[in-house]
């Protein structure tokens, strides 16, 4: 198959896929060492997402027979002073990654990929709860009166993915990169973790 700039997009995407899930490793890190396990145990869940994301696009990857190279990750931030800092980072890399998934299906509508624009659809779907999610957290953090409420709130409503009652969405089920909560989620290379 001839290199598109779609493929290339698409092959970068890998690499920011996996550094998001650094990031969310070290923002899981972060809650872990201020005693806060419930935004701890959100973040490292966000993380295996984001990998199981990149994986999925590896597999879609080398299932059309394009060869792949996994990308490093540059250096993470691991120090904040508030809480709201890493949930505004998570915010905007989610942010962010919306315009990157955006992008790379305006490029396969482009290109006439109608392979790589139906791919992307779950990613779109996927993008709208992480922001949704993200911004969530954010709001909870700077409307609480102490870290506690912020903990009862992810232990309470269980914000986010993995196949869990989505916060104030009030519903729906969502794989996580599970493939087993949506059947349309793509397969990722090696399994989902």
């Amino acid at each position: 198959m001839p290199t598109s700039k779609f493929n290339e997009l698409l092959a970068r995407q890998v690499g920011s896929e996996f550094a998001a899930s650094q990031q969310y490793i070290a923002v899981a890190v972060w809650f872990h060492g201020q005693d806060l396990p419930q935004l701890a145990k959100h973040f490292y869940r966000q993380s295996l997402e984001e990998r199981n994301h990149a994986m999925m696009m590896v597999r879609y990857i080398l299932d059309r027979g394009l060869k792949i190279s996994i990308p490093g990750v540059e250096p993470v931030r691991n120090d904040f002073n508030t809480v709201e800092e890493p949930l505004a980072l998570a915010l905007a890399q989610e942010q962010e990654v919306t315009e990157n998934i955006k992008e790379l299906f305006a490029v396969a509508r482009s290109e006439n990929d109608a392979l790589g624009e139906q791919f992307m659809l779950w990613f779109l779907k996927e993008q709208v709860e992480e922001v949704s999610s993200m911004a969530t957290l954010l709001n909870i953090a700077r409307r609480a009166d102490n870290l506690f409420d912020i903990e009862n709130f992810l232990a309470r409503e269980q914000v986010g993915g993995h196949g869990e009652h989505r916060g104030r969405h009030g519903g729906g089920h969502h794989a996580g990169g599970q493939g087993d909560g949506d059947s349309g989620a793509p397969e990722a290379a090696g399994g989902s973790l």
